[in-house]
């Protein structure tokens, strides 16, 4: 299975940089273990409403252009274009760490996101089943769980997500920045279509799971003017609450972004850029605290009213609290001996 050509913008930590003779070689799908000793990502960041991200795989096939999980991929000497989407790591031992971290006595039931970085459902978790074993794992625990995708594979979940509401706390979030088929296929290549994600609400809504929509990343120029029509579409379809995130470009993600949309949306391109350099000071991406995930400017200020306007008029309402206590416990190891302090 192939992406174009290998094409990706130069690792700052690399100490070498590879320039073909002649054409890239294919972008060719290769998969890698990670053999992590801890599973949980600890997030300290005023603008991410979680603690604890739980990512079973690095890198993601959907090639999302714009995705600001991009430079991550340079910390493992990779790539942040098609390195990002063709050279993926799982982290085969996420379930059984996950439980041990559960067993520690100092955790105390939190809220763990799945995931906070790339996506828990991308296309091989179809196969490798890690998500829905670490899902198992909270159910078997009683561990809030908080969950953000835009594929519809997790509907095959739904059996473990109705564990989790009856037992604990589960909230589902499906991201579906464009309505347009046409742009979603240009900037997000390897993702299913925005009717499919909607119909994922519907069902994921008919099945009693607590869900809503994310209309992130929001592109000044491009998918703003679509904010109404996802929001009123996931809305009919049984999304609860929703959120939005204005987009933004760190690091490598701004060269990704711009060449794939003037390749694909040359007539939109200047314009976007433009826009985008409008709602952060003259820039591409602004790294603050509490500017970064909003923009700042009148166009920002236009595109946020425009979506609470809209999500007041449909009834939308807050994303759901998290039980108080926690409803978290530790069952008996597999082994059926109990600890001398349980």
């Amino acid at each position: 299975m192939s992406l174009s050509r290998v094409d990706n913008p130069p690792n700052p930590w690399a100490t070498t940089d590879v320039d073909w003779l002649g054409e890239p070689p294919p972008a060719r799908l290769e998969v890698f273990h990670d053999h992590t000793r801890e599973i949980l990502s600890v997030n300290d960041s005023p603008d991410i409403p979680f603690k604890y991200g739980l990512n079973p795989y690095r890198g993601c096939f959907h090639g999302c252009a714009y995705c600001y999980a991009r430079p991550s991929h340079e910390f493992l000497s990779f790539g942040a274009g098609t390195d990002f989407e063709r050279k993926i790591v799982v982290k085969p031992e996420a379930p059984a760490l996950l439980e041990a971290r559960f067993r520690r006595r100092d955790w105390q039931g939190e809220l763990v996101c799945v995931s906070g970085n790339t996506d828990c459902y991308q296309p091989l978790e179809a196969s490798y089943r890690l998500t829905r074993r670490c899902l198992e794992v909270c159910a078997a625990f009683r561990n809030p769980v908080g969950i953000i995708t835009k594929s519809p594979l997790v509907e095959r979940d739904v059996d473990v997500l109705a564990r989790l509401r009856d037992e604990a706390h589960v909230a589902v979030t499906i991201s579906v920045p464009f309505i347009d088929p046409a742009h979603a296929r240009a900037l997000e290549p390897y993702v299913p279509p925005p009717t499919r994600r909607i119909e994922a609400i519907r069902r994921l809504a008919a099945a009693g799971i607590p869900v809503g929509v994310n209309v992130a990343p929001v592109i000044p120029g491009l998918s703003d003017g679509q904010m109404a029509e996802i929001l009123a579409r996931a809305r009919e379809a049984g999304a609860q609450w929703a959120g939005t995130v204005l987009l933004r470009l760190p690091g490598p993600v701004a060269g990704v972004f711009e060449k794939r949309l003037r390749a694909a949306l040359p007539d939109r391109a200047e314009r976007v850029l433009r826009r985008v350099e409008e709602t952060r000071a003259g820039a591409r991406n602004d790294p603050r605290f509490g500017s970064r995930m909003r923009g700042e400017g009148e166009y920002a200020e236009i595109v946020r009213g425009l979506f609470e306007q809209t999500r007041r008029r449909l009834g939308y309402g807050e994303h759901p609290p998290l039980p108080a206590p926690s409803p978290f416990r530790r069952p008996p190891p597999d082994d059926g001996q109990l600890s001398l302090f349980s």
